[in-house]
């Protein structure tokens, strides 16, 4: 047994999330932005002329990427602290004079909440690049497939025709909106700041001797080191717990659109219409061999319901925040603000591979449009009827008569539907029956057409506004 898989690990860590996004709220990281965050604090101290040094600073600086766990949790066992275990650590690299200053004026919250501020802007950064990658490619397969007539389902029961690149344009629209949506997160999401022990700044109005202005422009000094435009305006320790609610519910908004387009994919799957990528060595079923199961989007399922069950715990956490902080946070959000952005991740990396490699079977989807394509004609017939002269209810009652006919033949016999032919023998209707009644592009309605609005109206602005700086994004499915 290796010490790889000797003890439990996430799946979320070890089969589904992006490297670069464990990264992001991996440890080592997060000890890191604790020290570019006494750094920061450092430097503005020194800037608004506390006794900080120079010379202190630097050796900070120079310290900054030596980190022992081994011996951080040494510390953590003996002073049952995990910040200040960082602390001495981090003043056992820097040296006895750099360790004076570190963390001076500060609480935990200024290392801990900034740090999974950052961590959260970060990782909504790399959601958004998973997005945007997901939106542009739905956008091409759309276009391309604008005019390809397939059935359209209401209650999963055939109803008026539609085309493929126009339900790729509902999975789209609602990709694009929580593009929308976590953009504006991003923007809004604010840094927690110098807020001190009870959100009063009392320390560091102590430190600068009653400089009310000096506080603040550590507060900005601080919130600009670490990319922020500016911090929360008012706190307790923490940040407000409710932004925790925002994150969330924007992730579980993200989950919900994925699992929306991955069910569709599944229904449309057992039709064999429209299928995800296989692999030419993929296996279905270890028993059935020739089984080709739609497994990516289950999993997009399957990982949505855990992001949509982690929703309410950041709701919770915030409403039984007693007065400034009680500590019962802690071990929730370590949970859930993690795993929530590793599995959105997940989802949003599988997504990417299924669009990238969508398959249409056009002669399926003809198949299963001919035994209805009969009953939509019927529309038609009775409208050309009355245009002649006809008494709408007239015709309405015989075609209804053929319907049920047709209908109990197909059902009894497994027979082909045969409307049409009825209604060609009927003399009342033959002669409001088109010659090409059995085209499925003459029942597509404004489909091709609604693709092209809102492509050009709406999709590819927002893709022109989001783009700028996007490296895009290739997907890798380990599992």
């Amino acid at each position: 047994m290796s010490a790889s898989n000797a003890t439990y690990a996430s799946p979320l860590a070890s089969r589904y999330a992006t490297k670069a996004m464990l990264e992001n709220f991996g440890d080592h990281r997060r000890a890191l932005l604790w020290r570019d965050l006494w750094i920061a604090l450092a430097q503005g101290e020194h800037e608004l002329g506390l006794p900080v040094s120079s010379a202190q600073i630097k050796a900070l600086e120079s310290a900054r990427t030596e980190l022992d766990f081994d011996r951080v949790a040494q510390l953590e066992r003996d002073l049952r602290h995990d910040v200040m275990a960082h602390v001495h650590h981090y003043g056992e690299r820097a040296g006895e004079e750099a360790s004076k200053i570190i963390h001076l004026g500060a609480t935990s919250c200024f290392v801990t909440d900034n740090a999974e501020l950052v961590m959260l802007r970060d990782g909504l950064d790399l959601l958004i690049d998973r997005l945007y990658a997901v939106v542009k490619q739905l956008r091409q397969f759309a276009d391309e497939h604008k005019a390809v007539p397939t059935l359209a389902y209401t209650h999963y029961q055939p109803a008026q025709l539609t085309t493929v690149g126009k339900r790729a344009c509902l999975w789209a629209q609602d990709f694009a909106f929580d593009l929308e949506t976590l953009v504006a997160l991003r923007e809004r999401l604010p840094f927690r700041g110098v807020k001190g022990t009870t959100g009063t700044q009392a320390s560091f109005l102590a430190l600068f001797e009653g400089d009310h202005e000096k506080v603040r422009a550590l507060d900005r000094k601080v919130c600009a080191a670490l990319g922020f435009a500016a911090s929360i305006p008012v706190s307790g320790q923490t940040y407000t717990r409710k932004v925790d609610s925002w994150v969330l519910s924007g992730l579980a908004d993200v989950a919900g659109s994925a699992s929306k387009f991955g069910n569709d994919l599944r229904l449309l799957s057992h039709e064999r219409e429209v299928e995800e990528p296989y692999e030419s060595k993929q296996i279905g079923s270890s028993a059935m061999a020739y089984k080709r199961n739609p497994m990516r989007s289950e999993r997009i399922a399957s990982l949505a319901r855990f992001v949509h069950s982690l929703a309410t715990s950041p709701r919770e956490t915030h409403a039984n925040q007693w007065l400034e902080r009680t500590l019962d946070d802690s071990a929730n959000r370590r949970l859930v603000l993690t795993e929530g952005f590793l599995a959105v991740d997940a989802i949003l990396n599988l997504c990417v591979n299924v669009t990238s490699g969508l398959v249409v079977n056009p002669a399926v989807m003809r198949a299963n449009m001919a035994d209805e394509l009969g009953f939509m004609a019927t529309e038609n017939v009775i409208m050309r009827g009355v245009k002649a002269g006809a008494n709408r209810q007239d015709l309405h009652e015989r075609i209804r008569q053929h319907s049920r006919a047709a209908v109990e033949r197909m059902k009894r016999e497994g027979a082909a539907n045969d409307v049409v032919d009825r209604m060609q023998n009927d003399p009342e209707l033959a002669p409001h029956i088109d010659p090409d009644t059995l085209q499925p592009e003459r029942y597509v309605g404004r489909a091709p057409q609604q693709v092209d609005e809102f492509l050009g109206e709406y999709l590819d602005p927002l893709l022109e506004r989001f783009g700028a700086g996007r490296q895009g994004f290739a997907a890798d499915v380990r599992v």
